[in-house]
């Protein structure tokens, strides 16, 4: 009888025991939720970081469509993004490919739209001064007619073609027929008039 009374006071001594174990399983595993919890805390304060990067990506990218500006800005220099193309400097070679060859007896324009050739010298005062008028035409008129700037110290060979005597000497080419020129100061008036009556009639 007390052996029996033993075995089942040992018994439920090892089922206590194995509930305490239990017990502490499951405080364990509450404590790994918790580790788990504030491990997703620290991801939520790195997710935040992320966001930070993240914004710091846009605020890069926002310097880079700053700098895609600087760069159209540019292209507008260059004629692109709705560009509008100024006076264009040419020299003796480009003037025989884009508007004619002067050694050529008949006079043969080689260009697709109309073109205003200004004869100027860098030590030229009122070829300064028409400068920036020609510069407002060759903007306002982009696309549709060409205004040429030709050196004539350092292109003397078309100089002496053209007989250029006096400058700033303007020659008016038009898509047909002969060229008309033009010696010393224009207003801006009196350029669009014979842009008018003469290159895009």
């Amino acid at each position: 009888m007390k052996k029996i009374l033993f075995t089942v006071l040992c018994a439920a001594l090892m089922l206590s025991c194995g509930g305490n174990k239990a017990k502490q399983e499951s405080c364990n595993s509450q404590n790994g939720e918790c580790t788990e919890q504030h491990e997703g805390c620290s991801g939520n304060h790195e997710g935040c970081e992320g966001n930070h990067e993240g914004c710091s990506g846009n605020h890069e990218g926002c310097e880079g469509n700053h700098e895609g500006c600087s760069g159209n800005h540019e292209g507008c220099e260059g004629h692109s993004h709705e560009a509008k193309t100024g006076c264009i400097k040419i020299d003796t070679d480009e003037f025989v490919k884009k508007v004619a060859d002067f050694n050529q007896t008949e006079w043969k324009y080689l260009g697709d739209k109309p073109a205003i050739v200004d004869f100027y010298a860098d030590w030229c005062g009122p070829c300064k001064m028409i400068a920036p008028t020609l510069e407002e035409i060759a903007k306002e008129y982009d696309g549709k007619l060409y205004v040429y700037k030709v050196n004539i110290d350092d292109n003397k060979a078309i100089a002496e073609a053209f007989k250029i005597s006096a400058i700033p000497t303007l020659l008016f080419i038009p898509m047909q027929g002969d060229p008309k020129t033009e010696v010393g100061m224009m207003t801006k008036e009196g350029l669009e008039k014979i842009i008018k009556e003469s290159l895009l009639k």
